[in-house]
């Protein structure tokens, strides 16, 4: 299993892997995304669901409650210290059956104690990546939409896999917005 290249990560783009698709880093005045030479830099959209805990809820996340979360469509979110806010990427990920996806934060964010978790991407899983933004400050953290969020490493298994998200029937396949837990 190897990591992918840029020119490998810009054919399976153009083959429909990423949309849309940034073909080079853009970085004027902004955290960067777009194609690396190993990764691919999404950017987070502009929908947050920004963790509250006004009713002294407990997280529980075979039963998570909806009412845990404010929902914001902003340019800017901004995180309360020590809390977290759930999000998108801009972009829509098809994977290949033979290809597995390790997101990793970027290290503008994580230099500001704001940490970025995703779970791997599976081989055939598809949809707008949900991201888990963690503000580990005692001081309100903020995210720019439309900017970098992460960098994806695309690593390309030696053979298919036998059985893939889709063969599964994965409960996040084909997510559209910032999606919840699910059981």
């Amino acid at each position: 299993m190897g990591i992918l290249p840029d020119h490998k990560i810009r054919d399976f783009a153009n083959q429909g892997m990423i949309e849309p698709f940034v073909e080079a880093q853009k970085r004027e005045g902004m955290i960067s995304y777009g194609l690396s030479s190993y990764g691919y830099d999404a950017r987070v959209a502009e929908d947050f669901r920004i963790f509250t805990n006004i009713d002294s809820a407990v997280v529980d996340p075979k039963q998570f409650s909806n009412d845990s979360f404010v929902e914001r469509q902003t340019d800017v979110c901004i995180i309360p210290p020590n809390s977290f806010a759930l999000a998108r990427t801009v972009e829509y990920f098809r994977i290949p059956r033979d290809v597995l996806v390790v997101c990793v934060g970027k290290s503008t964010y994580a230099r500001c104690g704001i940490i970025v978790n995703v779970t791997p991407l599976e081989p055939e899983w598809e949809g707008h990546v949900t991201l888990e933004f963690s503000n580990t400050t005692p001081l309100p953290a903020k995210i720019y939409a439309n900017e970098g969020a992460c960098q994806f490493l695309f690593f390309q298994g030696d053979d298919p896999c036998e059985v893939s998200y889709a063969d599964r029937a994965g409960k996040y396949m084909g997510q559209t917005g910032v999606t919840l837990p699910r059981l």
